[in-house]
């Protein structure tokens, strides 16, 4: 069945998507990407897709050429007369706007969700998405994986004696909760007030600190305020140390200098999203061989579940 599997990646995946090729033992395909003059991509296959499955590698985040992008992959592959068209988005742009949370916004996860099904997407493939019920959106499978599969071995590996799991926000007290069960550890559950998106007014915390070696887990990381102004107040109310496990390393604005100017011990994130630049404190997880995994079992109809581990 391996010959009847396609791997190709739209541009701003393709550091990620030769590392998922190479472990599932296979090259990836010729595509072609151009850009007129004036910007409009233009996209084309340069070899057969015809009833083959075809995994169309893209995260979209900003900007959203990476969006329309791994479109018109699936629409070329589609009238190509593939198989099936699996979208394979490791960070799904967009998801922060899963809900009408004030009068006349849009539902940015849910337009998307539409945009994949009408471009011919029979599949989608991602991780850790902001909320999950996003899953409801699409009419088709959903592969939702976890980072804890290569976060919870990591976090263990660390053997800190005095570990809580911490949530940055109510928000991810669900997901912190989760570690902390499978840890056998305590948690702590951080409050905060926003008066416009991306800056925190105030911030409080809800559990045992003094002494303990903190882990805060996200789904993404923007510009970390949320995240740094967590630590701080932590390392002052005694905790040992504090670490950070984020999915998604957006990291827009001053992000690096608000991390680096932070208490945060270490920063650990994945590969969904390439780092603009590296830092002391920022320690990135390969998930390529989990997709790869993942791939294998989906093209051979086994079961995925032993990747959640949470």
């Amino acid at each position: 069945m391996s010959e009847q599997v396609k791997i190709f990646s739209g541009s701003s995946s393709l550091y990620l998507a030769e590392q998922i090729a190479s472990s599932y033992g296979q090259a990836l395909g010729q595509i072609s990407l151009d850009r007129f003059s004036d910007g409009e991509i233009q996209t084309s296959y340069e070899e057969t897709v015809r009833g083959s499955t075809v995994f169309c590698i893209q995260s979209t985040f900003p900007p959203t050429d990476n969006l329309f992008e791994l479109l018109l992959m699936a629409d070329a592959a589609k009238r190509a007369s593939a198989k099936e068209v699996i979208a394979v988005m490791p960070y799904y742009g967009f998801a922060r706007q899963d809900r009408k949370d004030r009068p006349r916004v849009a539902i940015g996860a849910k337009l998307v969700a539409d945009m994949l099904a009408t471009a011919g997407v029979t599949r989608v493939m991602t991780m850790d998405l902001h909320a999950d019920q996003i899953q409801g959106f699409f009419n088709m499978p959903v592969d939702h994986l976890y980072a804890s599969t290569v976060f919870i071995p990591y976090i263990e590996s660390l053997k800190l004696p005095h570990l809580t799991m911490a949530a940055p926000d109510m928000g991810g007290s669900k997901r912190a909760n989760a570690y902390a069960k499978h840890l056998k550890c305590d948690i702590v559950i951080c409050y905060k007030q926003r008066s416009k998106a991306n800056v925190v007014d105030s911030m409080t915390a809800i559990g045992e600190i003094e002494g303990r070696d903190i882990v805060l887990v996200d789904d993404i990381v923007d510009t970390g305020g949320t995240l740094c102004k967590a630590a701080d107040m932590m390392m002052e109310r005694g905790a040992r140390s504090v670490r950070a496990f984020c999915t998604h390393p957006i990291l827009s604005g001053k992000a690096y200098e608000n991390i680096e100017n932070s208490k945060i011990t270490e920063l650990i994130v994945t590969d969904t999203i390439p780092l603009k630049r590296q830092s002391d404190k920022i320690k990135v997880l390969s998930v390529a061989g989990m997709f790869s995994d993942v791939f294998h079992r989906v093209v051979n109809f086994e079961s995925i579940s032993s990747h959640f581990i949470i």
